[in-house]
C-alpha cells in the first residue's frame, strides 16, 4: 500500500481506549476494524444474530462511505461468530448484502468478544477499482 493513510472514526469508545479507526484508506484500499451492532452504547440486534449482522455490516459499510465508496466496492468480508449455531442466520444477513459482488469471505467460531452479548463482528476490506453498485 502506498500513499499516506487517511482515517475515519465511528465514535466507538473502544476506538478511544484502544486507539484505533474504524477505517483506513490507504491508495486504493479502504480496510475497516472489527465492527459490532453497538451504536454508541445500545446495541442493536441483542440476541439476534441475524440482526448483529445486518447492522454491523451497515456500520462497516457506511465506514467506507466516508470515502466514497460502497457495496460494490468490498471485495473481503470477515465474520466472527460466538457460536457456531448462527452460522445460517448470518450467512443470510450476508448474502443479502454482498450477493452481487460475491467478495472473498471467511467465517469464523471464535470464543467470545470484548461484550458478552456481542454474537458477531465483521470486518469489511474494500478496493476503489471495483465497480460500485
Amino acid at each position: 500500500m502506498t500513499g499516506s493513510a487517511r482515517r475515519v472514526q465511528s465514535g466507538s469508545p473502544w476506538e478511544e481506549s484502544f486507539g484505533f479507526a474504524r477505517a483506513v484508506a490507504v491508495g486504493d484500499r479502504v480496510l475497516v476494524a472489527g465492527t459490532t451492532s453497538f451504536k454508541g452504547d445500545v446495541l442493536y440486534g441483542e440476541g439476534d444474530p441475524y440482526e448483529q449482522a445486518r447492522v454491523a455490516f451497515a456500520s462497516a459499510i457506511e465506514a467506507i462511505g466516508e470515502f466514497g465508496l460502497g457495496v460494490g466496492s468490498v471485495v473481503r468480508t470477515r465474520m466472527y461468530l460466538a457460536h457456531l449455531r448462527d452460522v445460517d442466520e448470518v450467512g443470510r444477513a450476508h448474502k443479502e448484502l454482498f450477493d452481487p459482488v460475491r467478495p472473498a469471505a471467511t467465517l469464523l467460531v471464535v470464543e467470545g468478544f470484548i461484550d458478552p452479548r456481542v454474537l458477531v463482528e465483521v470486518e469489511i476490506e474494500a478496493f476503489r477499482g471495483a465497480v460500485d453498485s
